[in-house]
């Protein structure tokens, strides 16, 4: 199912951005980013992020980016943001010349944390795949939006029934660019239930019985 852009929310706005159907473009403003405590010890929370919400527990979403980012930390992605102290991220994120992180970042009761490959400087697009299985989530990235690779599975502590999920871009330093977002859909889930080990099945300690 293709998204309506005009349903989506302002968690909160670019420095511009032009919303036509199909593509959604954002200019970010400096100094904007989203992190919380984790090694740096600061927390910022003034990223622009535009979503969605949804009580439906197994889904995927999919979008297209392409961006003109070019000074250190300039990213954009896909995003599921329920508060300053919970949320998780997919994106590139510059570095240099020479090469930028593809990672993602995951925040469960204030604490950030990121994990990252890194890729050469010279890609431009990337598209992303957010799947829900109630308060599991999986992170995908495909350069061609066929073929997906996994970046991440995690747990969220506080997306227990409706959630809000959607797009982001940020500069974390004095700097600004133009991300563009395409491609947009909601559809059935993709992420397939686990077909190994079972779950395990609690046993009381008869120990001191």
């Amino acid at each position: 199912m293709r998204i309506n852009e005009n349903e989506m929310e302002w968690t909160r706005q670019p420095e511009s951005c032009t919303i036509s159907e199909g593509k959604i473009e954002v200019v970010t403003r400096p100094h904007t980013d989203l992190w919380q405590r984790t090694y740096y010890h600061f927390r910022n929370d003034n990223a622009t992020v535009l979503q969605m919400k949804t009580r439906e527990k197994y889904f995927s979403f999919v979008v297209r980016t392409e961006f003109e980012s070019k000074h250190r930390f300039d990213q954009c992605g896909v995003v599921l943001y329920l508060d300053s102290e919970n949320w998780l991220k997919g994106s590139i994120e510059y570095e240099n010349e020479t090469f930028q992180h593809l990672g993602s970042v995951v925040t469960n009761h204030g604490y950030s944390d990121w994990a990252t490959t890194e890729i050469d400087a010279s890609v431009k697009s990337m598209w992303y795949r957010l799947s829900r299985r109630e308060d599991d989530f999986c992170i995908e990235c495909s350069s061609d939006g066929i073929t997906f690779q996994q970046m991440r599975i995690c747990h969220m502590w506080e997306a227990k029934d409706e959630i809000r999920f959607g797009i982001y871009a940020c500069s974390p330093e004095d700097s600004s660019f133009k991300a563009t977002f395409t491609d947009m859909e909601l559809m059935e889930c993709q992420w397939r239930a686990h077909d190994g080990q079972q779950p395990d099945t609690f046993q009381p300690d008869r120990q001191h019985q």
